[in-house]
C-alpha cells in the first residue's frame, strides 16, 4: 500500500490509494517488488520492518474493503510512518517515501505509475479527478513512451493541456510549460492533423506560459509553429498578443509599436501613424471625446453595459499595449490611441481594457492638459470598473496607470506606495508580469523621492534586481539599475563607476530612441548634479533634456525634474549678469510658474518645492525678508511631510544665503542642521562635502 502511496507524493489522498489498490492484484503487486533489504539500507531496522510488513499485508492480509485499507494506514501511523489529516495522508520523512518507492523494480516503475495514473483516471468521480488533476496528469506522463494507441495519446494530451491550463490560472507558470510540452509530445508529429484544436491551444498556452518564465526562445518557436497554420482571426490574435508583450518585456517599444498596428490593421480597425502627433489633431479628438463624455460620473461610466464584440475586445486589447509602448518612445501618439479607447467603451461597452483606457485618460487631463480634478474622475472610472468581476485582469496595469500618473497630482505621494505594492503582488498572481514589475519600479522610485533612508532603498532595489532577472523583465530592469546607481553614488559608493553607468544608459536609450529611459537617466544626473551643487552641470543638462513634459507626461519623474530645472536656472541668474542673467531668469519664472499652478490645482508634493524656489527667487531680487521667510516656510513644509532630502536641501540653500549675508550664526545653524538631515537620509557623499 505503501508503494502506491510513495507514486503519489509526499501527500496522498486516502480515496485514491484505496482506488488503486481494489483494481490492483495481488500477484501484480508481488511481481512489482524488491527485496526489502534493498530498500531500506538507509532507514531504521524498526521501519525497514514495517515496510516488509506493507509487504505482507498487501499481498495476503487485506479482504479489499475500504475499512481494512483505513486500518492498515492507521497501523502505519501509529508507528510514525505517515501522518493523517481528514482524507489526506502524508509521510513523515522523505527517506521513508523514498525507501517504499524502492520496493518497486526498476524497470517497471514508470510503467507502473502510469497503472495508477490510469486507474484513477477510470474511478475518480469528475470532482475527486479535479482534486487530484496534478497527481493524475504527471503518474500518467510516466508512462507516455509506453502509449501506442492514437487516441489514448490524444486524450494525454488533453488531460495535459487541462492541467496546463489549471496551473497557468494558479500562475504556477513553470508548471504549466512542464504540461503544455508534455501534451505536445503526446500528440507528436501528427499532432496539427490528428487533433488540430488541442494542439493549437497547446501551442498559444504554451507560448504565453514560456512567456511568463522568460523562456523567450520557445515561445517564439511556437508563436512560429502557430503562424504557419492557417487559423482565424482569434487564434491569430492569441500569439500576437503574447508576441506584442514579449517585445514590452525586454524593452523593444518599436518593435512592439510595429507588431500592434499591424494586428489592428489585419483586423480591419483604425490605426493611428506612427509618427509625431500635431497638436491640432490631438485637441479636436479630445473635443470629440468630450461631447460623448457628456459630463458623466466616474460611476456613470462604470455602469456602461459590458462589450459583447470580439473584434473590437481583440481592437481594444492591442490599443492597451501599444499605449504602453508609445508612452516611451512617442508620447506625443498616447492621446491618439486613448481616445479611441474611450470612444469604443463609451459607444459600444466596457472591456477590461476599458479600465486602463479610462485610467490613461486621467493620466492626460492630469498633466497635459491640466485638469488634474477631471482626471481623477476618470482614474476612479477606472476603479470603479474594475469592480466587475470580468475586468480583474486589467487590475494591475491600471494600478500601475493611477498611481504612476493619476492621484500625486492632489494627494501625498506616499500614498502611492501601498497601493503600488499590491499592484505587484496581484500582477504576480493573475499573470500580468510586466505590469506588476512597473508597479514595483515606480514604488522604489517614490521611496527614493519621499526620502526613505537610501540604506534601506539600497537593500530593495537589490533584491528587484534580482526578481526583474529572474522573471526577464530587462526593459523595466534597467529602471532599477539606473536607480540602485543614483543610491550608491549618493552613498560615496564608487562614484566614478556610477557616473559612467549613467553615461552608457544615457547613450543606449538615445541608440534606440527610447525617450522615457533618457527622460529619466537625466533626471538622476540632474538629482546628483544639484545635491553636490554642481550647478553649471546641470544648466549643460537641463539645456539638453528638452520638454520632459511633453516626453513623460504626468509621472512625478518629470514634476521633479520640473522644480530641479527651475532651481538650477535661478542659481544661474544669480550668478550671471546681462544677458545670460535676463534669459536664465525668465526661463527659472516659466517653470516657476508652472509649479505654481500645480499647487494652485492642489497638489500637494510641490508646496515645499514651490517656497524654495520663492526663496531663490527673492534671493535674486535681493528681498531678504522674503527669502527667509520662504526658507523657514520651505522647511517646515517638507519635514511635515516627510521630505527628508529636500530639508536638507533648503537648509543647505538657507545656509548659503545667510553666509552671503555675513550672518555667521544663521549660517551655521542651518549647514549643521543640513549635514543632520543628509547622515539621518544616508548620503554620505553630502556629508563628507558638507565637513
Amino acid at each position: 500500500m505503501l508503494m502506491v502511496a510513495s507514486c503519489l507524493g509526499a501527500t496522498f489522498r486516502l480515496l485514491a490509494v484505496m482506488e488503486v489498490m481494489k483494481n490492483i492484484s495481488q500477484a501484480e503487486m508481488r511481481s512489482l517488488m524488491t527485496s526489502v533489504s534493498s530498500a531500506a539500507t538507509t532507514m531504521e531496522s524498526s521501519s525497514a520492518s514495517l515496510l516488509s510488513s506493507d509487504l505482507a499485508n498487501s499481498s495476503t492480509y487485506r479482504d479489499g474493503s475500504d475499512s481494512s485499507y483505513a486500518s492498515l494506514i492507521e497501523e502505519f501511523e501509529e508507528e510514525g510512518l505517515c501522518e493523517v489529516d481528514d482524507k489526506e495522508c502524508r509521510f513523515m520523512h522523505d527517506q521513508i517515501q523514498s525507501a517504499a518507492f524502492e520496493l518497486i523494480c526498476p524497470e517497471q516503475r514508470d510503467s507502473f505509475r502510469g497503472k495508477i495514473g490510469s486507474i484513477l483516471l477510470q474511478s475518480l468521480s469528475p470532482a475527486e479527478l479535479e482534486a487530484s488533476l496534478f497527481e493524475v496528469v504527471g503518474l500518467l506522463n510516466c508512462a507516455a513512451s509506453n502509449i501506442t494507441d492514437d487516441e489514448e495519446r490524444d486524450e494525454l494530451a488533453r488531460m495535459n493541456l487541462k492541467a496546463g491550463i489549471k496551473a497557468s490560472e494558479n500562475a504556477a507558470f513553470d508548471t504549466a510549460k512542464v504540461y503544455f510540452k508534455a501534451g505536445r509530445e503526446a500528440l507528436g508529429p501528427r499532432g496539427w492533423e490528428g487533433d488540430y484544436s488541442t494542439m493549437l491551444d497547446l501551442c498559444s498556452d504554451g507560448a504565453n506560459a514560456c512567456f511568463l518564465t522568460g523562456d523567450f526562445d520557445s515561445m517564439n518557436e511556437l508563436i512560429d509553429e502557430v503562424l504557419s497554420k492557417d487559423i482565424g482571426t482569434k487564434e491569430m490574435y492569441r500569439v500576437s498578443e503574447i508576441k506584442v508583450k514579449s517585445f514590452i518585456a525586454v524593452g523593444k517599444a518599436n518593435e512592439a509599436i510595429n507588431a500592434a498596428l499591424h494586428f489592428r490593421r489585419q483586423l480591419g480597425l483604425p490605426a493611428p501613424q506612427k509618427k509625431p502627433a500635431p497638436k491640432f489633431t490631438v485637441i479636436r479628438e479630445y473635443i470629440r471625446v468630450k461631447k460623448l463624455l457628456k459630463n458623466k460620473t466616474a460611476k456613470d461610466i462604470a455602469n456602461l453595459p459590458e462589450l459583447d464584440d470580439e473584434l473590437y475586445k481583440m481592437g481594444e486589447r492591442m490599443n492597451e499595449h501599444l499605449a504602453t509602448s508609445v508612452y516611451r518612445v512617442e508620447p506625443t501618439m498616447l492621446p491618439l490611441v486613448i481616445f479611441p479607447m474611450v470612444t469604443t467603451s463609451l459607444k459600444h461597452g466596457l472591456s477590461p481594457s476599458s479600465s486602463i483606457a479610462f485610467a490613461r485618460l486621467g493620466l492626460i487631463l492630469c498633466g497635459p492638459f491640466g485638469k488634474p480634478h477631471e482626471g481623477l474622475e476618470m482614474a476612479k472610472a477606472a476603479e470603479l470598473i474594475l469592480e466587475k468581476p470580468s475586468m480583474r485582469s486589467s487590475m494591475t496595469h491600471t494600478i500601475f496607470v493611477t498611481q504612476t500618473c493619476c492621484y500625486h497630482w492632489t494627494s501625498p505621494l506616499q500614498d502611492t506606495i501601498e497601493p503600488l505594492l499590491k499592484g505587484y503582488q496581484t500582477g504576480l498572481e493573475i499573470g500580468d508580469t510586466d505590469s506588476a514589475c512597473k508597479c514595483l519600479a515606480v514604488r522604489m522610485y517614490h521611496l527614493y523621492f519621499t526620502g526613505l533612508s537610501l540604506g534601506s532603498i539600497q537593500k530593495e532595489l537589490e533584491a528587484a534586481t534580482h526578481v526583474l532577472t529572474q522573471l526577464k523583465q530587462d526593459g523595466t530592469q534597467v529602471f532599477i539599475i539606473l536607480l540602485l546607481t543614483t543610491v550608491k553614488k549618493c552613498r560615496g559608493l564608487d562614484a566614478e563607476a556610477c557616473d559612467e553607468i549613467m553615461d552608457s544608459m544615457l547613450a543606449a536609450a538615445a541608440s534606440t530612441r527610447s525617450f522615457d529611459m533618457a527622460v529619466y537617466v537625466n533626471l538622476m544626473k540632474l538629482e546628483a548634479f544639484v545635491l553636490l551643487q554642481e550647478w553649471e552641470e546641470a544648466l549643460e543638462l537641463v539645456r539638453k533634456a528638452g520638454n520632459v513634459q511633453l516626453v513623460l507626461p504626468s509621472a512625478f519623474g518629470a514634476v521633479r525634474f520640473t522644480f530641479l530645472e527651475a532651481l538650477t536656472y535661478l542659481k544661474a541668474a544669480q550668478s550671471s549678469s546681462g544677458w545670460k542673467k535676463r534669459q536664465m531668469k525668465k526661463c527659472a519664472h516659466k517653470t516657476v510658474q508652472l509649479i505654481r499652478g500645480w499647487a494652485k490645482n492642489g497638489n500637494v508634493n510641490v508646496v515645499h518645492y514651490l517656497y524654495i524656489l520663492e526663496a531663490e527667487l527673492a534671493v535674486l531680487q535681493g528681498k531678504n525678508e522674503k527669502t527667509k521667510q520662504s526658507f523657514n516656510a520651505a522647511i517646515a513644509t517638507s519635514s511635515r511631510n516627510g521630505f527628508l532630502q529636500d530639508r536638507a536641501l533648503a537648509h543647505e540653500l538657507a545656509s548659503a544665503h545667510f553666509n552671503a549675508q555675513g550672518d555667521d550664526f544663521w549660517r551655521n545653524y542651518h549647514i549643521e542642521c543640513s549635514r543632520a538631515c543628509y547622515q539621518e537620509w544616508g548620503c554620505s557623499e553630502k556629508v563628507v562635502q558638507l565637513v
